[in-house]
């Protein structure tokens, strides 16, 4: 069987499952969860076997038009070269192991059926969009993981987050495709195509006009779907959604799709110097608010998906460096751990019973509990974090040292200001992303919340694919950059010694200073009226409680307003913790901006169309209705009545017609 072949069955297998799935869900419930493992996995054995025969050589290259379409054709096209393969074997692995954990964490939902086949859909939708070599087939894919993520996201729509979750993800991504849209429409214009070589081979010769403008449009949609600034609010809202989804659209499907897109058609982007400063300028904002807002969370989850929204943030980094190799390699890496990291805190979840215990807060003697979670999470944690010998170290190291590249002017591939700005901005964030991540560890296995009620030991499934993701986690930076640098464009991705020394340094000091502060808070809450009924829990409670009360309530005025004095979030962001917490209020920004003149504006229209429109159309009505019912007075069925109106109108038109004589 030819490779071409094989990559064609790749998306080709997981949507015969979905439609099967759909079909055979309430029939044959048996096969539901045969149909929804056995094609993603069977795709990812031939995105295996794709990835081994191009080998990170040569680009694969196939097409076929199926009907004329006008003056710019679009062709089933595949464009396979390195990057593509990787990422195609990532989606394939994270896929089957979100479908296998589902398997279990979803054993007694009832709409199962729905769901495996929704994943399965979007499954295939991505591997189109990896294997895609016409931007419109591409389009064709971005679009079904759109609504694909609008059904998972609302999955429980019996809750209203789950609701309002669904339509904020699905209206924010829409906004950001409607220019994403045009600019692909403009750059076939000026191309001539939408197959991807022909417009890389465009680009090389020159011959776009307008290259800025649609870059910029570009970058909305990417802005959009992997949720950078200021588009990205939807995602922490989309953890309404089952876990599984959200390890699914979070880690290497949905939000990868905007960074491999860039990456894809990077020489587009740099052929505008003003395009690869605002890539940058989004990259940096985007890695340090999401950062910032991750410390100060409480729900596990949230904080999962503010740190998805700044690792994305580097991978656009690398990007405005102009090395896509060290984006999609922190692309790949990011994948596995942070699949990883979502599915352990499902497994968490799952344990208590809820998902409103997600908030760290409440969580208390976990480690023990779950204990597969527990360290594959805490490795995890590190290859989050960066240290080394995780896979994140190598992988954020790449782009750091991409950056000091650009900043330093040892390459010309994007303007130095977008160098020193990714740099400066992923060390800090680096320093935050080691503070989050060892304030989660923390609160999750060794917080001082009341302790769920134990739902017992979790199935074996979701254990098991902890560990599969952890080895990834584990040593896939080791081996990917001794043994795959061929495909990342023949770059060496031997960590620079100058940003490893800055990454992991700043790491290290962000990790310390959290735990110093967990230390020091937690021995305050020891000491507080508080702790005493954490400590005592035999003793009089009501006069312990009564005397916290009146503590804090003398400290801080309000009880609902005084900090938690066991979170050392609140410690090391200070004032700012409020605000990050929120996210910034961009939420209420854009309530402000555009949802409340949207909604005056709908209630404009629906005045003017029921007291205008309608009382026009009303009016329009009365004079007939009069007319008629004076006609339907004078029609009595009386003979006499008739001939008596007939005479007295024969009479007034002779004496009309005597006047009109006489005045003649």
């Amino acid at each position: 069987m030819t490779t071409t072949t094989l990559a064609v069955l790749v998306p080709v297998l997981p949507f015969l499952g979905a439609a099967a799935g759909l079909l055979l869900g309430r029939s044959a419930p048996g096969f539901v969860r045969p149909l929804a493992v056995l094609p993603t996995l069977a795709a990812l054995v031939l995105a295996v076997l794709v990835a081994a025969r191009q080998g990170g050589g040569r680009a694969l290259d196939a097409v076929t038009e199926l009907t004329p379409t006008g003056s710019v054709p679009v062709e089933l096209a595949l464009h396979i070269d390195g990057f593509a393969a990787l990422v195609a074997v990532l989606v394939g692995t994270v896929a089957t192991c979100v479908q296998i954990y589902s398997t279990g964490y979803l054993r007694d939902d009832p709409r199962y059926a729905s769901y495996a086949a929704l994943v399965s859909l979007f499954t295939s939708a991505m591997f189109l969009v990896v294997y895609s070599g016409d931007l419109m087939v591409l389009l064709v894919g971005w679009e079904v993981m759109g609504i694909c993520s609008y059904f998972l996201v609302g999955h429980y729509w019996e809750t209203p987050e789950a609701r309002a979750a669904s339509l904020k993800a699905f209206l924010v991504t829409k906004l950001g495709d409607v220019p994403f849209l045009i600019g692909l429409l403009a750059l076939a214009t000026e191309t001539g195509s939408f197959r991807i070589t022909k417009i890389l081979g465009a680009v090389a010769s020159g011959s776009l006009d307008h290259p800025t403008l649609i870059a910029l449009l570009l970058l909305a949609g990417v802005a959009g779907k992997s949720a950078q600034f200021p588009l990205h609010t939807w995602l922490p809202d989309a953890m309404a959604g089952p876990t599984p989804v959200s390890a699914l659209i979070h880690a290497a499907t949905m939000v990868a799709a905007g960074v491999y897109f860039v990456a894809r058609l990077l020489p587009l982007f740099e052929a505008s110097r003003a395009a690869m400063v605002v890539l940058a300028v989004m990259a940096a904002v985007t890695m340090l608010g999401s950062a910032l807002a991750a410390l100060a969370q409480d729900d596990i989850k949230r904080v999962l998906a503010y740190s998805t929204i700044g690792q994305l943030g580097y991978m656009t980094g690398a990007l405005a460096t102009g090395d896509r190799g060290a984006a999609v390699f922190h692309l790949v890496s990011h994948g596995a751990f942070k699949a990883l990291l979502f599915l352990a805190a499902g497994v968490i979840i799952h344990a208590a019973g809820t998902n409103s215990l997600a908030a760290m807060s409440r969580m208390r003697g976990l480690r023990d509990r779950v204990p597969d979670a527990y360290w594959t999470m805490t490795v995890a944690l590190l290859a989050l974090a960066a240290i080394p010998p995780f896979s994140g170290f190598f992988s954020k190291e790449s782009v750091l040292g991409a950056a000091e590249h650009v900043a330093t002017g040892h390459t010309e591939h994007a303007p130095g200001a977008a160098g020193w700005t990714v740099l400066v901005a992923g060390l800090l964030t680096a320093l935050l992303t080691a503070a989050y991540a060892t304030r989660l560890w923390l609160l999750a296995f060794r917080g001082r919340g009341a302790e769920a009620p134990d739902h017992g030991r979790q199935p074996l499934v979701m254990n098991a694919v902890l560990w599969v993701l952890a080895l990834p986690s584990l040593a896939l930076g080791g081996l990917a950059f001794r043994l795959l640098p061929d495909w990342f464009d023949g770059q060496d991705l031997t960590p620079t010694l100058t940003t490893s020394v800055l990454g992991t340094g700043v790491a290290l000091v962000g990790g310390i200073v959290t735990y110093a502060a967990w230390r020091h808070t937690t021995a305050l809450a020891e000491r507080s009226p508080l702790g005493a009924v954490a400590a005592h829990p035999e003793g009089d409670a009501g006069l312990v409680e009564a005397e916290a009360i009146a503590a804090h309530r003398a400290a801080y005025g309000d009880l609902a307003s005084a900090p938690d004095p066991s979170d050392p979030g609140r410690l090391l962001l200070g004032p700012v913790h409020r605000h990050a917490a929120a996210g910034f209020h961009l939420d209420a920004v854009y309530t402000t901006l555009f949802v409340r003149p949207v909604q005056a504006g709908a209630s404009l229209v629906r005045f003017l169309d029921r007291e205008v429109v309608d009382t026009y159309v009303r009016a329009a009505g009365v004079l007939p209705r009069l007319l008629g019912a004076a006609v339907r007075r004078a029609q009595t069925g009386n003979v006499q009545t008739y001939v008596s109106a007939l005479l007295a109108g024969t009479v007034v038109l002779a004496v009309a017609a005597v006047l009109v004589a006489a005045g003649a």
